[in-house]
């Protein structure tokens, strides 16, 4: 654990003051560094799982059942790189180089995304992914485009914008095999109840388990708790699955009327805790491709740096 940095009094009640009126911190202004921590830690981990994101989805570009599917997953995939490079720019301006970003991804010394350690084992997974991954990834990623980071709230209108049009292509990826033959409705009902766990671990554990989530929230560097985004995505996304007559995977899910609010199964937390560690069932395998790639192009990043400095 970083060492507490004793901030100064005055300065540290004027950074809480702004934030209690609602006003956003740019990178040049002064910030606690805690709160810069913070900022980093998350945005790091969101760049960093766009491009271990893109990978479940790139293995089925060559196996796309159409044309037309086929050049949709390459925009998407490419979207998604495209975001995990805007992130690197937004999380260099707190302190830590890109490179160096990118190195601790590679050996294993950064997180990415809990769901990106799975197999996309059918072409109904890339539905799944599109439809609910997404989907539960665009109730994090719109509510913090209110947050108290100006330079991450600016790059997520944009990211969510692109987000918005990939669920849109997934809901009609998942209706095409809602609707076809048994088999395809097979398909999906097996990559939805497969994919549900790990959807339901994405918004990470219950609030009064999230080591961070306080100090986040009274920073508005969060400003939904992970139960409030959980709830969201079971508001929006069951009655989608009841739609097409498919069955939602979690037998005790109901809802409580007095509550206001989605009652569920809870989801087994040890496995999501071994996920988040490396030790998921694609996390190995997923690495070593993008330590592949990355000594693959050592070529282009040395040109790029001799050229810089000849220039």
């Amino acid at each position: 654990m970083e060492p507490q940095v004793q901030e100064d009094p005055e300065r540290l009640a004027e950074f809480e003051a702004r934030i209690a009126r609602g006003e956003r911190i740019e990178a040049t202004e002064w910030m606690p560094a805690q709160y810069r921590a913070e900022c980093l830690r998350l945005i790091q981990m969101h760049a960093n799982s766009e491009i271990m994101g893109a990978l479940p989805e790139r293995e089925w570009i060559p196996r796309a059942p159409t044309l037309a599917r086929k050049m949709q997953l390459v925009a998407k995939v490419q979207d998604e790189v495209g975001h995990g490079q805007l992130l690197y720019r937004v999380a260099e301006d707190l302190g830590k180089p890109r490179r160096q970003m990118l190195e601790d991804l590679l050996a294993g010394r950064s997180k990415f995304h809990n769901v990106f350690h799975y197999p996309a084992e059918t072409w109904a997974d890339v539905a799944v992914i599109q439809v609910f991954v997404d989907g539960a990834a665009m109730q994090t990623q719109g509510s913090l485009r209110a947050c108290s980071y100006a330079p991450y709230a600016r790059v997520l209108k944009r990211i969510c914008y692109e987000e918005d049009f990939h669920i849109r292509l997934g809901i009609d990826n998942f209706k095409a095999l809602a609707e076809g033959t048994p088999r395809q409705r097979a398909m999906l009902q097996d990559a939805l109840d497969r994919w549900w766990t790990p959807i339901m671990h994405f918004f990470g554990p219950h609030d009064t388990d999230s080591p961070h989530l306080r100090t986040m929230m009274r920073w508005r560097i969060k400003v939904k708790t992970n139960d409030e985004l959980r709830q969201q995505f079971l508001r929006q996304f069951v009655p989608l699955i009841q739609e097409y007559g498919l069955r939602v995977p979690d037998p005790g899910l109901r809802w409580d009327e007095a509550r206001g609010e989605y009652v569920y199964t809870e989801p087994d937390w040890e496995e999501f805790r071994h996920v988040i560690r490396g030790e998921g069932p694609k996390s190995q395998q997923r690495l070593a491709l993008r330590n592949a790639v990355w000594r693959r192009h050592a070529w282009v990043r040395e040109a790029l740096e001799r050229w810089s400095a000849a220039a």
